[in-house]
């Protein structure tokens, strides 16, 4: 009745409610809100006294926000809300955040990795904010924000931050072709850009554990502790089933995303509290991936076991598989994940695990699996997750962090594209200086328009063997390793710096990217790296570079933007503010060269062959 006449009462007042949030608003109840109808419907300007003022003009069309207020019902026995609870939140919120950009039905593909930074108790408020960051040609990724608010204090914390891909669709499962979303604000442009990184690295993950488990020692010995017992991995083994119903059911008749998600994760607590023998919490979930769909009358089959034991963490995989009425002898593999649980004591610090003894065969493969996780979570979280100026300069390069690695040289030189805040510091004939002045850094951006097509100069300028050609400051570029096809290591020698009795040297890793889509530039980063075949040598003072590379932007097919830009280490500082100021001319004289070179050999075959 309540529901009804809200109904009853927007219709009359003129207002039109969409129908996710009449769905939205019919799941949630009481309990909590979305936000208000997308920019553009009629009767959206008119809220009722007291109502929260309408979203600014700026605002993203894609965005939005959800608050819920954690009730019993949804939390644990600690008085804690459930994760699984939380996640079924977090799809929602997402979901309507695609549905908005694709104007379409849209289903869940996977959910990147989450890590919960805190936990929320009863009484407390979530607010999570959900917001398309790029549209590629049936998929999407939804960033995703999640805070709590103390009603009492009002104090505000972060939870965790997570990115899904959904994709669009048309009628009987068809496809549907996104239109691109065009980013405002410098935070959306930095997104925007970074979300075809992400992709890409979801992409290789599975090839990056293969390569970890192909270059490890296979007689991996099992850890030893003092005082504990291994505990048989099977002990831990869990097996539930699940039927589908109605509220299971998402506005397409599919089984909601966010409720596979809630029953895998109480299957892998389950599994979990077997080893430990008592309430375990939830620290991190790697990557959900969801390979297909299941409908209203399914039963999901939810398993789950403890695949290794480390000190102070245990990793649970956990996987759902469906089937039909018919008790089909094959089922349908619709999701796997793999979760990390560690156990608290009363200061809130972690207690040392019992052992796993795996199973011969398939646990054995689990076990090691784990092991390879562990590392790559490691990496991930160290080399993706932190902000740049957390990061070393020089971060040791190997077989398992290399696409992280990759990553992030990219990723760094995005983002500093994207500030907002350049300012024009000198023009040399047609060669452009920006400078951006942040409170750790002076960066430096060197600009020129140059008669040739954009992936040939993007050829010419990723080979770092050639740069000596127009670079004054290079001696040499040694090829140490070829990563792959768009990664490449380097060790460069260049020229004395002023005040200096010996040349630098540098281990840089080159990393290009051709254009995602239409708009985005041609991309070469670079940034240091150590490597034990070439550790520092008396004769060289070793330098680093934090971020630099170019950006090239196509202008017509003949004509194109180069751009290179650089984040100023301590060492270089002098001779970028005397450019600056004007005492010096190096650096566009550098640039000018740059551009001879460019013209000299856009006809070169080599450069051809490289395209």
């Amino acid at each position: 009745t309540f529901l009804l006449s809200r109904c009853l009462l927007k219709m009359v007042k003129g207002n039109i409610i969409v129908p996710e949030d009449i769905l939205s608003f019919c799941c949630n109840g009481l309990q909590g809100s979305t936000s208000p109808p997308r920019a553009g419907e009629p009767g959206e300007q008119e809220e009722a006294p007291g109502a929260m003022a309408s979203p600014s003009p700026a605002r993203n069309p894609t965005e939005v926000q959800m608050s819920q207020l954690v009730l019993p019902c949804h939390t644990n026995h600690r008085g804690e809300l459930s994760t699984g609870q939380l996640l079924k939140w977090i799809d929602t919120a997402a979901c309507l955040s695609a549905e908005r950009h694709a104007g379409c039905p849209c289903v869940t593909a996977s959910m990147d990795d989450i890590y919960f930074e805190h936990t929320i108790s009863v009484g407390q408020v979530v607010n999570i904010k959900a917001k398309v960051n790029r549209a590629f040609n049936s998929s999407m990724e939804v960033g995703i924000q999640v805070s709590y608010e103390d009603l009492v204090s009002g104090k505000h914390c972060s939870i965790c931050k997570a990115y899904a891909t959904f994709v669009a669709q048309g009628p009987l499962g068809s496809k549907v072709r996104l239109e691109p979303l065009t980013p405002r604000t410098e935070e959306e442009k930095i997104e925007y850009s970074l979300a075809a990184e992400r992709r890409r690295m979801r992409l290789v993950h599975k090839d990056t554990l293969h390569d970890l488990l192909t270059h490890s020692p296979r007689d991996t010995e099992l850890e030893t502790r003092d005082g504990s017992g291994a505990v048989p991995a099977e002990r831990t083994r869990v097996e539930s089933v699940e039927l589908v119903l109605p509220p299971h059911a998402n506005h397409q008749g599919n089984t909601f995303g966010g409720q596979i998600m809630a029953w895998m994760e109480n299957v892998a607590t389950i599994a979990a509290s077997r080893l430990c023998h008592t309430h375990p919490t939830l620290r991190a979930i790697e990557m959900f991936h969801f390979r297909g769909p299941s409908q209203v009358g399914d039963r999901l089959v939810l398993k789950a076991i403890v695949n290794n034991a480390f000190k102070n963490s245990m990793e649970v995989g956990v996987s759902a598989e469906a089937y039909g009425q018919e008790m089909s002898i094959s089922r349908r593999h619709i999701n796997s994940a793999f979760m990390t649980f560690v156990v608290l004591d009363q200061e809130g610090q972690p207690c040392t695990l019992p052992m796993v003894a795996p199973e011969p065969g398939d646990g054995e493969r689990r076990y090691r699996e784990a092991s390879a996780r562990k590392k790559i979570r490691l990496d991930r979280k160290y080399v993706v997750s932190c902000k740049q100026t957390e990061v070393p300069l020089s971060v040791p390069w190997d077989q398992s962090n290399k696409v992280y690695l990759s990553y992030n040289n990219v990723s760094a030189l995005k983002m500093l594209v994207a500030k907002a805040n350049w300012v024009l510091a000198r023009e040399k004939d047609k060669v452009r200086m920006y400078t951006l002045e942040e409170d750790k850094f002076l960066s430096f951006r060197i600009e020129i328009s140059v008669c040739i097509p954009a992936g040939r100069a993007f050829s010419l300028l990723s080979n770092l063997r050639r740069r000596h050609e127009w670079d004054s400051h290079y001696v040499s570029a040694e090829l140490v390793q070829k990563v792959d096809d768009d990664d490449m290591i380097y060790h460069v020698v260049s020229q004395k710096l002023r005040h200096e009795n010996k040349p630098q040297d540098f281990v840089i890793l080159a990393s290009r990217r051709k254009p995602c889509s239409m708009g985005d530039p041609y991309v070469v980063a670079f940034r240091s790296v150590t490597l034990p075949t070439h550790p520092a040598r008396a004769e060289f003072t070793r330098g680093e570079t934090l971020c630099s590379g170019f950006c090239i932007w196509p202008e017509s097919e003949e004509m194109s933007k180069v751009a290179y830009y650089n984040q100023a280490m301590p060492g270089y500082l002098n001779y970028v503010t005397t450019n600056v100021a004007g005492l010096s001319s190096d650096i566009c004289s550098t640039f000018e060269a740059c551009e001879k070179f460019l013209l000299k050999n856009k006809d070169d075959l080599i450069s051809r062959l490289q395209d």
